[in-house]
């Protein structure tokens, strides 16, 4: 494919962005047939998303790119798409691929109005200086009201005049042309001052990869100045390491060589990396011969972005000892394609050898588990979720903590200032016969309302300051119960703040169960910790022994459960005669009883723990 008879005034570079499930894949299906990229045909559903669990769920885990060509009043223009994730686990997906675009689509469902990572989602856009294109979407829904939604718009966002918004059916192909016309006409091309000219010396910007078996590490790039084509030697600014580039070329959608990249466009290099570790996101990348005799000064590199934050940690651990290697391997591979996952080995004395995984969110924790179940067939344990915490000392040190068995001792506590917990800053977007369960809901995980607006005579949002580690398990679940799942919720990080933590452990027998252990709020402790005594006895077997259940706070017992000893008829065989008989044989039973209790150690099956976290 030849490129060059596109230059930077015929380009378009743009995203979609929308909450979850408002029809940002089946747009991209759209516009793909329409401009002839791809062929019309009914198996066109959500032709982007190419990962096995995207297709299950329905939802876009990473951004996908795809290139299109769109004549418009005789000329052709070259299109560059980013379909972009919508829920907010994966917002670090949505910032990293602005960045490589000047304008945007805001996708909003006709039926369902603006939501929460709607609101999100366009301020990453104005905060990048996009130009935002609001596009109401699914209007041929017999309950679809363009209208409202587009005064919700025009009120919320102050973009467009009431009632200009552009209305579509991306299901059906209603004014998908006009829509291809008007981000020709709205979106402006590549930005002439920053760009440079197929003769400057090459630089050009990496912002995302992936792994392919049978290339190795393709990356997706954005060509600022310069050419860069197949046999060229490029230099990496991040880490001087030297490549060559053995193949370039469009996103159409799959990847389709061209001659070369020119300024403005943007396509994927194939440079000979066999790790993704090779391929730092938001690295600049110049010729090798030029930069190698330009100066530090000279060399203009990109700011980058910044590296992905881990907010939620768990334990990771196989079923069977044996498949720790076949685990290893499988995360190994999976994190190529994922590089917000962090990854450390871990030890347990229940459990075994393991990993310590960190995440964006839970959800992205459910679905890096299900690809590693369904992709590579492990079959994993995974330990309760917690978030990190923060430990200030009496000496101003700081330490974080990412796992429980790191929390001080009870003898150390008097060594401690603070300890502090991740707060996050809430948007939560409802109709307004639902406002008295949410701040309920809201008040009762701990949090504090900070603003609050209304969007239209029926639907408001609220933002409230909450504690990470409060909307973790339950409190998606019990948001979508309450407001019959016409409520949306969305979060940004909010810094920390000092909390009164403790940790629960719990105990088998006298010993701790490190797997099982727990930092929470002083004020949750003692019902939680219950509540993992009581499920504990459900799952564990009964021994010829009594076995002693408890969880202890910061070194206190405040919950006990008892498993009974499995009983045996010992005096079956003494029929008749004296009684003494019987009463010694007892008292010898109850002396082993005791000294087996003394020496017996209790078994927590790897099956019992998993049956234990599955019943959460």
């Amino acid at each position: 494919m030849d490129l060059s008879e596109f230059p930077p005034e015929k380009i378009r570079n743009f995203s979609i962005i929308a909450h979850i499930d408002h029809g940002k894949s089946t747009l991209a299906d759209r516009m793909l047939e329409y401009t002839g990229t791809i062929r019309k045909q009914s198996s066109n559903k959500q032709v982007l998303d190419k990962l096995k669990v995207e297709r299950e769920r329905g939802i876009t885990v990473k951004a996908q790119t795809a290139s299109m060509i769109h004549t418009y009043n005789g000329e052709k223009y070259l299109l560059n798409l980013i379909d972009t994730p919508g829920h907010v686990d994966f917002s670090y997906e949505v910032s990293r691929s602005l960045a490589a675009c000047q304008g945007t689509i805001l996708l909003v469902d006709a039926t369902q109005g603006i939501q929460a990572q709607t609101v999100a989602n366009f301020y990453l856009a104005f905060s990048e200086g996009l130009t935002v294109l609001p596009v109401i979407n699914k209007i041929d829904l017999p309950s679809a009201d363009p209208d409202k939604v587009s005064r919700q718009i025009q009120s919320t966002f102050e973009l467009g005049d009431e009632g200009s918004t552009m209305a579509i059916s991306a299901k059906s192909g209603i004014n998908i042309d006009k829509l291809l016309d008007t981000i020709v006409e709205k979106i402006p091309p590549p930005p002439f001052d920053a760009l440079g000219s197929p003769d400057d010396p090459l630089r050009f910007l990496l912002f995302d990869s992936w792994y392919d078996r049978f290339v190795g590490v393709v990356c997706l790039v954005a060509v600022v100045d310069g050419k860069l084509s197949k046999g060229d030697k490029v230099e990496s600014a991040h880490y001087n390491s030297t490549f060559d580039v053995a193949d370039v070329g469009l996103m159409y959608p799959d990847p389709t060589p061209s001659r070369a990249l020119l300024p403005g466009q943007v396509g994927y290099a194939i440079l000979g990396m066999k790790t993704c570790s090779d391929a730092h996101i938001g690295d600049t990348f110049f010729r090798a011969s030029s930069s190698r005799n330009a100066s530090t000064t000279e060399r203009k590199v990109f700011p980058g972005f910044k590296p992905a934050k881990s907010m939620v940690f768990s334990g990771v651990f196989p079923i069977d000892s044996a498949d720790y290697d076949r685990l290893s391997d499988a995360i190994d591979r999976l994190t190529l394609n994922d590089r917000s996952v962090s990854v450390s080995k871990e030890t347990s004395a229940v459990l075994g050898q393991g990993f310590r995984l960190g995440f964006l969110g839970t959800l992205h924790m459910d679905v890096f588990r299900q690809r590693l179940e369904e992709e590579w067939g492990a079959v994993v344990i995974n330990t309760a979720p917690t978030v990190p915490y923060i430990v200030r000392y009496q000496d101003g040190t700081e330490h974080q903590i990412r796992n429980p068995t790191e929390f001080p001792d009870v003898e150390d506590l008097s060594k401690v200032k603070a300890l502090l917990e991740p707060m996050v800053l809430g948007t939560l977007v409802f109709p307004l016969s639902y406002m008295g369960t949410l701040v309920d809901l809201c008040v009762s995980h701990r949090g504090q309302q900070v603003d609050y607006t209304q969007i239209d005579e029926s639907r408001a949002m609220m933002r409230f300051k909450l504690p990470m580690s409060e909307i973790l398990v339950d409190f998606y679940d019990q948001l979508k119960s309450r407001t019959a799942g016409y409520a949306s919720f969305d979060y940004e990080e909010a810094g920390y703040e000092a909390s009164d933590l403790v940790k629960i452990n719990v105990i088998l027998n006298g010993k701790v169960v490190d797997a099982l252990s727990s930092i929470v709020y002083r004020g949750h402790s003692e019902r939680i910790a219950k509540d993992w005594v009581k499920r504990l006895k459900d799952v564990l077997d009964r021994q010829l022994f009594e076995i002693a259940i408890q969880a202890s706070v910061n070194g206190r017992i405040v919950s006990r459960e008892t498993i009974k000893a499995l009983r045996k008829d010992v005096t079956a065989k003494c029929y008749g005669g004296d009684i003494t008989r019987k009463m010694k044989l007892l008292e010898r039973v109850k002396e082993g009883k005791k000294r087996m209790k003394r020496v017996g150690n209790v078994d927590l099956p790897h099956e019992a723990f998993y049956n234990l976290m599955r019943s959460k």
